[in-house]
């Protein structure tokens, strides 16, 4: 738990002004871009995962409740499972093409990258 305090007081040793408040510095939220200007990467993985491909999606800006969203309407679209970790969009299977079609269809600008 210390180590947990430490990390939200950084820069703060003492105050000795009564009326002090510390102000914790929000992270500024990246504005989600509209789908023509977003710069998606769709690809094949197979490393590190026992053999099995999967589909990522890749290159995402914006607010992470729009990733989950877009994860959820592809993971439907294509009857499959995934999951969205750390702006990445994970498709259980290989669907690239079909992810292209549906990304293309929603009005992104998505390319095929990898092999």
């Amino acid at each position: 738990m210390a180590k947990n305090k430490k990390k939200q007081y950084t820069g703060v040793v003492y105050s000795t002004d009564p009326s002090f408040d510390y102000q914790e510095e929000t992270p500024d939220v990246e504005q989600t871009l509209p789908p023509r200007q977003q710069n998606l990467r769709v690809m094949l993985d197979k490393k590190q995962r026992g053999g099995k491909a999967v589909t990522l999606v890749t290159g995402f800006v914006g607010e992470s409740d729009d990733l989950e969203e877009l994860g959820k309407v592809l993971k439907q679209k294509c009857g499959v499972g995934g999951t969205v970790k750390d702006g990445t969009i994970l498709i259980q299977g290989d669907f690239r093409k079909r992810v292209l079609e549906l990304l293309e269809a929603q009005g992104y600008r998505a390319k095929q990258s990898g092999g």
